[in-house]
């Protein structure tokens, strides 16, 4: 519904009015309050819901990288005696922080799925959440051997942690997919468009990728909500994973969460501009060329070019 303003005469410019009447923000305000009434509601029993913020999130996140790599994006001058101190400051504040968050995202959905949701269930949940961190550490380890492997312009592990983009979006992404995994999925779509935001990587949190992965330069790689990416695998600026169709129900509503981005097998490069759409497989060892359009199954240890993608029939 369209919401309009009544009209008042005024002068050329109304500079001489007060702004209420200036900007006629009374009937601007009602206005306003009509769209959202009519639209949704943030208040349920009464009381208003929080969302979560985005600033502690970045807050959070810088922490937490921090934590996992003190030494380069803490205080370079840590040693053996106050660097586990200074990890458990970051952690504790860090972790406080992503609980609240968590528990504001949970009530200010309030859908089914986060129904109930309690102060104890958050903290449960960040519980589990810290203690994927080791791990996911250790996948961010393979990650930077991976990008010192691929790319000869890499002279050191600190340049490519602390300089490539590429490792910036994967750090985001293996945080993001563990609070995914957990149910949280709000915060991990928001962590996951911060990471786009800083890189220009898009990243769905529910992407599952292995070990040793590889982002070179990256900006415009788009990687969606069901894409499965083994390990080994590298890829460069401009490449999307996406859907090909989108299935409905009977009603024509999009059917939510079906398998619908592309499997990409151990040890494949994809090149820049590469398009692989569809719930289709890439497969292990493979090469995708750049500016490639893949709608199809590609076999093991195949090459793909622009011109074997034009001669090959269907």
């Amino acid at each position: 519904m369209k919401h309009e303003l009544p009209h008042e005469p005024s002068d050329d410019k109304g500079l001489d009015k007060p702004p209420q009447k200036r900007w006629q923000l009374d009937q601007l305000v009602a206005a306003l309050r009509v769209s959202r009434e009519e639209t949704h509601s943030i208040r349920r029993d009464g009381e208003a819901r929080r969302a979560p913020s985005r600033e502690a999130l970045q807050a959070i996140l810088d922490s937490l990288t921090e934590a996992l790599f003190p030494r380069h994006y803490g205080q370079f001058d840590l040693d053996g005696e106050n660097i586990d101190y200074f990890v458990g400051n970051r952690l504790s504040t860090a972790l406080d922080s992503l609980c609240d968050q968590v528990h504001r995202a949970a009530l200010f959905i309030g859908d089914e799925l986060t129904a109930g949701f309690r102060r104890d269930d958050a903290i449960e949940l960040t519980r589990k959440f810290a203690s994927e961190l080791a791990d996911v550490r250790g996948l961010i380890i393979s990650d930077l051997r991976a990008a010192f492997v691929g790319d000869p312009a890499a002279r050191n592990f600190p340049e490519i942690l602390i300089g490539y983009p590429g490792m910036t979006a994967i750090i985001h992404h293996r945080l993001a997919h563990i609070l995914h995994q957990l149910g949280a999925r709000l915060i991990a779509r928001l962590v996951a468009e911060i990471a786009h935001t800083r890189t220009g990587i898009d990243i769905h949190p529910g992407a599952r990728i292995g070990s040793g992965f590889f982002i070179d330069h990256g900006t415009g790689v788009v990687i969606g909500e069901t894409a499965i990416i083994g390990d080994n695998v590298r890829i460069y600026q401009a490449v999307t994973l996406g859907a090909r169709h989108f299935p409905t129900d009977d009603d024509g509503n999009l059917i939510k969460g079906d398998a619908r981005h592309p499997i990409v097998d151990d040890d494949v490069v994809i090149y820049a501009g590469a398009t692989i759409l569809g719930r289709i497989t890439i497969g292990r060892g493979s090469t995708i060329g750049g500016n490639v359009w893949v709608t199809q199954d590609v076999p093991p240890n195949s090459i793909v070019t622009q011109a074997t993608a034009r001669n090959k029939p269907g």
